[in-house]
């Protein structure tokens, strides 16, 4: 009898953990900075440890290469501004780049 309680209250803790995510849809956004001054693998290194725990982020690929930063965020939380702000922090000149600029 025990055994049957505890099944059916973890049963009904797991569903009402799922719906509650269902009403919460994260608003996120994918914006690729140019990091003007991102010259080696320990300016990458440094980006990575410090901008992906940024309040907000969910993702974030860095590519030394062409210097960009592709960050994926929660738009709830944080913006592109807080995020030049946070390349400012540590040091990195950030740039958003805009659709236009890309083309």
């Amino acid at each position: 009898m025990k055994r049957i309680l505890l099944m059916i209250l973890c049963a009904m803790f797991t569903l009402s953990m799922a719906s509650a995510k269902d009403g919460k849809k994260e608003k996120k956004a994918v914006t690729k900075f140019k990091i003007e001054n991102m010259n080696c693998d320990n300016c990458v290194k440094k980006i990575e440890k410090n901008i992906a725990f940024e309040k907000g982020v969910t993702d974030l690929k860095c590519d030394l290469e062409t210097k960009t930063a592709e960050v994926t965020y929660n738009t709830d939380k944080t913006s592109e501004e807080k995020l030049v702000k946070a390349f400012e922090k540590i040091n990195y000149k950030a740039t958003a780049i805009k659709e236009d600029d890309k083309k």
